[in-house]
């Protein structure tokens, strides 16, 4: 079953945010999250909060959901104004699953209209649908690109049959190709997104999808190390032995592989897990979240982030299409990060990224930790000496460690 949800305070029914959301919001850009949450199938390996038809039981439905995420748009921006936010234009929307290419075109089309009815859209602004192989046609991908999307991340996995029978992958390799083109002749952007260390992944295995990766020409690509959820079918069968567990040398050797491969293909990393051919390619949600901007997540399970506020939805479909049309908020619970919190999850968010962390941000046992961090070739020295912090290939391997080196007692 999907993940659990944090612990928080209520929130309230009426979606009411604190003042402090006001303070310094100009200077933030303002983005939207949709999170589809169906699936066809339940991938072994995945804990996201997602439902197979036969998960979502009785007062759900993948034909009402369209209407039910506009109703939360337009709660948002009810909730938004109430506070005294600026009015601020989308500057990027993403949806996410799920997949949320399950659902109609037209319907993805709707929800997107609804948002920019209520906040508008900034010029050349980023919109990204999530996609498997095998959800999408080129009429589909034709219908999103005239409703304003312009990005597409198709989850491609591997090249490998045998790799992606064991994440439970219902697209065969030769298909991707073909979604690749018809993305393309859409007039969209392309990322693909890779998983290495799945059990009983060979070296060659994951060359061999790197490769066929970057045939494909994609403008971006994510390359994620597989982890094994609690819960998920596949953690299950490790701990049965049907399949090998996770090796973290393993992991380390296919990620120097994935930046040497994809690195000589003309892409530059600028964030441990991915990779864009220009900076202009760069997954600009992402960015926003990792660097403090403002988003609201649509959909059940979604998280949100304004000012400092984060809260989160109810899980279940049902349990948030029952709040919505009670004319409440199907936030779940929030909380109120204080300048402590904040400025270390500054810290964590950043020091992952090819733009680096400023030095400035750190405190006195952060900067002391800098030339430990330079000597053991964790750090660039020539970026430290311009006051960043930015990871070298090694510091990439041992991002987590060198984040505990710099923040504060």
């Amino acid at each position: 079953m999907p993940s659990v949800l944090p612990i928080g305070a209520p929130a309230p029914l009426d979606g009411s945010l604190p003042v402090q959301v006001i303070e310094g919001a100009t200077s933030r850009t303002f983005s939207l999250y949709v999170h589809i949450p169906f699936c066809a199938v339940r991938c072994g390996y995945c804990d996201f909060n997602t439902y197979t038809a036969t998960e979502l039981g009785g007062g759900a439905s993948q034909d009402a959901y369209a209407a039910t995420a506009v109703s939360e748009v337009e709660f948002a921006a009810r909730a938004m104004d109430a506070a005294g936010l600026p009015s601020r234009t989308l500057s990027t929307v993403f949806f996410g699953g799920g997949t949320p290419t399950l659902l109609p075109a037209g319907d993805l089309a709707r929800i997107l209209a609804a948002a920019v009815e209520q906040w508008g859209i900034a010029d050349g602004a980023e919109v990204t649908t999530e996609a498997n192989p095998d959800s999408v046609t080129p009429e589909s991908l034709q219908v999103l690109a005239e409703a304003g999307f312009t990005r597409v991340s198709f989850g491609m996995q591997s090249a490998v049959p045998h790799v992606l029978k064991v994440l439970d992958r219902t697209h065969t390799p030769s298909r991707v190709p073909l979604v690749v083109q018809w993305a393309r002749d859409a007039g969209l952007s392309v990322s693909l997104d890779l998983i290495y260390g799945t059990p009983g992944e060979s070296m060659d295995d994951w060359r061999r999808s790197l490769e066929t990766a970057l045939s494909y020409n994609p403008d971006h690509i994510s390359a994620y190390a597989l982890i094994v959820e609690e819960g998920t079918k596949l953690a299950a069968q490790i701990r049965r032995g049907e399949v090998p567990g996770i090796d973290d040398d393993d992991h380390a050797a296919k990620y120097e592989l994935a930046d040497e491969l994809i690195s000589a293909a003309g892409l530059t990393w600028y964030e441990v897990s991915n990779w864009s051919r220009t900076p202009e390619q760069a997954c600009r949600h992402n960015l926003a979240y990792w660097q403090g901007g403002d988003w609201w997540g649509i959909g059940p399970g979604a998280h949100s982030h304004i000012g400092g506020v984060r809260w989160w939805n109810v899980k279940h479909p049902t349990a948030y299409a029952s709040r919505l049309a009670a004319g409440h908020s199907p936030a779940a619970g929030r909380e109120t990060l204080d300048a402590g919190t904040r400025a270390m999850e500054r810290i964590m968010l950043e020091v992952r990224l090819g733009s680096g962390l400023d030095v400035d941000a750190l405190d006195k046992v952060g900067r002391h930790a800098m030339a430990g961090l330079i000597a053991e070739g964790l750090v660039e020295p020539a970026a430290a000496f311009r006051g960043k912090l930015v990871l070298t290939l090694k510091g990439r391997l041992l991002a987590d460690a060198v984040v505990r080196r710099v923040l504060p007692d």
